[in-house]
C-alpha cells in the first residue's frame, strides 16, 4: 500500500511541523529546524547519546550575544502569557463622535442571512424543566401545576385562536341566542302574552284616515319590538266598530272578551298584559318581569286608601264575611294576586293593566262579560269597562283580596294634558326618572293624538341610543359647530 508520505527519516519517527517549531536565526533558507538531534552524532550533543529538542536542554540560549538565537521555554511562556492578556478588540477612533457612531450602529437592527452567530452557551438555571431529583421527587401539584404550564404553551396559539372564535360567534349570534333563552320556559317569556287592541273604529263610525294609519303603524311596531326582544307572545285583536244587538255598541268591553280568547289560545302562558293602541313602551330594555312582576311585595300596594280617588270604603265592614275578606291587604302573599291595575286621577285606568290565569280570573271576566253591564249600564258608565270593574270591586268583597294596585308612572304613565294641564309626578311621564310606559289616554278627545305619538317615539328613539349612535351624533355637532352653523336640539 503506497503512502501519502515517505517514511520519517527520524529515529522516533514524525515529521516536524513548520508552524509549531521555533525559528533558526538565519535568514539564509526557510528549511524549518530539525526538531530532534541526536546528541551521539552531533556536534550538538552532549555525548551521553541522548535526545533534545533542537539539540540542546534549552530551545535558546539567552541573549544578543547568542549566535544561536535560541529561547528558553520561561521566554516563551512570559511572551504567551502578554499575548493571551492583550484586548480580543482593540478600536481606533476612540474619540466621542467615534463612541456614539458605534452606540448609534450597534443599536440599528442587524439583518444576518445565512450567517453563523457565535452564541454563548445556554443558560441553565432549569426554567419549565424538572428538579435535578426528577420527577418523582417534586410534589403533585407542582408536577401538575408544570405540566399544565407546558401544554399552555404549546398550545397558546390554538387558545388564541379559540377566543378569537368565541368572541366571532358572540357578536353574530348573542342576541338571536338570548331571545331564543327569554323566549323558552326557563327564560320565562312563554309565561306572558301581550294583548294589544288595534284597527279602532275600524272606519265604522268615522273615516279612518293617514294619521290614523300612522298610530297603529308606530304603536304595533314598538310592541313587536319589544315582545321579539324579550320572547313574549303578541295577540293583536281587531278592535272594530260592530253592532251586537239593535239598540246598543259594546265595543268597550271587547277588550274583556279577548282577554278571555288569549286564556284559551295560550294555554301555557300565565300573565295576560293588556295594552290599548295609543300606548309607546318608552323603556324596551325593561322587561315586564323584572319591572314589575317579580318583585310584587313591593311594587304594589292592596289598600286602595293609599290612593283612593273614587273613595270607595274599604275594607268591608259587612259583619257575616270571612277575615280574608274584611282585611285591606288579603292575605298578603303576591301569590294571590291575580289582577293589577293602575288609577289616574278620575279612578281605575285600564289602558295598561295585567292578570293572571286561575279560576278566580276566569269567574272575574265572565261576570264582567255579563250582558247585564252593558245592556242597561253602557249609556250610564262613562268609561264603560273601567267604570265596570270599578262596580265590581265596590260591590263584590271577593274580589279585593286578588287585587293590586301599582302606581301609575310604574306601568301607565300619562303625557301632560291627561289628568291636567299641569305636570303632576303622579301621573304625567317624568324624562329624568325613564318611565316605562306612555298611555295617550283622551288623546282623541280634543288634543293630538298623532303629534303626541310622533314625539314621545321620537324621545325614545333618543333616550335609547346605541353608544355609536351616540358617537357619530357627537361628531356631528362638532362638525356643524367648526363651520358655524350649530344644530338646535331636539330634546
Amino acid at each position: 500500500m503506497s503512502l501519502s508520505r515517505s517514511p520519517s527519516p527520524r529515529r522516533g519517527g514524525g515529521w516536524s511541523s513548520p508552524g509549531l517549531t521555533i525559528g533558526t536565526g538565519s535568514s539564509r533558507g526557510s528549511s524549518p529546524q530539525r526538531g530532534f538531534q541526536d546528541t551521539a552524532n552531533s556536534s550538538t550533543s552532549s555525548g551521553n547519546g541522548a535526545f533534545y529538542p533542537n539539540g540542546s536542554p534549552t530551545i535558546a540560549g539567552a541573549g544578543p550575544g547568542n549566535g544561536n538565537n535560541h529561547v528558553s521555554w520561561a521566554s516563551a511562556k512570559s511572551k504567551s502569557d502578554r499575548i493571551v492578556g492583550y484586548p480580543s478588540f482593540s478600536t481606533r477612533n476612540n474619540g466621542f463622535f467615534s463612541r456614539q457612531r458605534r452606540k448609534i450602529s450597534a443599536s440599528l437592527p442587524r439583518f444576518r442571512v445565512n450567517s453563523v452567530l457565535d452564541y454563548s452557551e445556554k443558560e441553565k438555571l432549569g426554567r419549565g424543566r424538572w428538579s435535578l431529583g426528577g420527577p418523582r421527587d417534586m410534589p403533585l401539584r407542582a408536577r401538575i401545576r408544570t405540566l399544565l404550564a407546558a401544554i399552555i404553551r404549546k398550545r397558546r396559539f390554538r387558545y388564541l385562536f379559540l377566543l378569537l372564535l368565541t368572541f366571532l360567534f358572540w357578536l353574530f349570534f348573542s342576541t338571536s341566542i338570548m331571545q331564543s333563552y327569554r323566549g323558552s320556559r326557563i327564560g320565562g317569556g312563554k309565561k306572558i302574552v301581550m294583548v294589544v287592541g288595534s284597527n279602532l273604529g275600524g272606519g265604522v263610525m268615522e273615516w279612518k284616515g293617514a294619521r290614523e294609519w300612522a298610530i297603529e303603524r308606530d304603536s304595533l311596531k314598538n310592541k313587536r319590538k319589544y315582545v321579539k326582544r324579550w320572547g313574549y307572545d303578541l295577540e293583536i285583536v281587531n278592535m272594530v266598530t260592530k253592532k251586537r244587538y239593535a239598540h246598543e255598541w259594546r265595543e268597550g268591553w271587547e277588550k274583556v272578551d279577548a282577554i278571555r280568547q288569549a286564556l284559551r289560545r295560550y294555554p301555557e302562558a300565565e300573565w295576560f298584559w293588556w295594552l290599548d293602541l295609543h300606548t309607546y313602551i318608552m323603556e324596551p330594555t325593561y322587561s315586564i318581569q323584572s319591572h314589575l312582576l317579580d318583585h310584587l311585595d313591593s311594587t304594589t300596594y292592596r289598600d286602595i286608601n293609599f290612593y283612593n280617588p273614587l273613595n270607595i270604603t274599604h275594607p268591608p265592614t259587612t259583619p257575616y264575611l270571612d277575615p280574608l275578606s274584611l282585611s285591606s291587604t288579603g292575605d298578603g302573599k303576591p301569590s294571590s294576586i291575580n289582577i293589577i291595575l293602575t288609577q289616574d286621577c278620575s279612578g281605575f285606568n285600564l289602558g295598561s293593566f295585567i292578570v293572571r290565569r286561575s279560576a278566580w280570573t276566569e269567574r272575574l271576566l265572565d261576570m264582567w262579560w255579563d250582558p247585564v253591564f252593558y245592556e242597561q249600564k253602557h249609556l250610564a258608565w262613562e268609561h264603560k269597562e273601567q267604570d265596570s270593574l270599578a262596580h265590581l270591586y265596590t260591590n263584590q268583597p271577593w274580589i279585593r283580596p286578588h287585587v293590586a294596585f301599582a302606581p301609575q308612572r310604574r306601568m301607565n304613565s300619562f303625557p301632560a294634558g291627561a289628568c291636567g294641564d299641569g305636570t303632576d309626578r303622579r301621573f304625567h311621564y317624568q324624562r329624568k326618572d325613564r318611565d316605562f310606559l306612555v298611555n295617550m289616554a283622551g288623546c282623541e278627545w280634543g288634543r293630538d293624538c298623532w303629534g303626541e305619538m310622533y314625539y314621545y317615539r321620537e324621545l325614545g328613539y333618543f333616550l335609547n341610543r346605541t353608544w355609536w349612535e351616540r358617537f357619530k351624533e357627537g361628531l356631528a355637532d362638532i362638525f356643524w359647530t367648526m363651520i358655524g352653523r350649530p344644530q338646535k336640539k331636539r330634546f
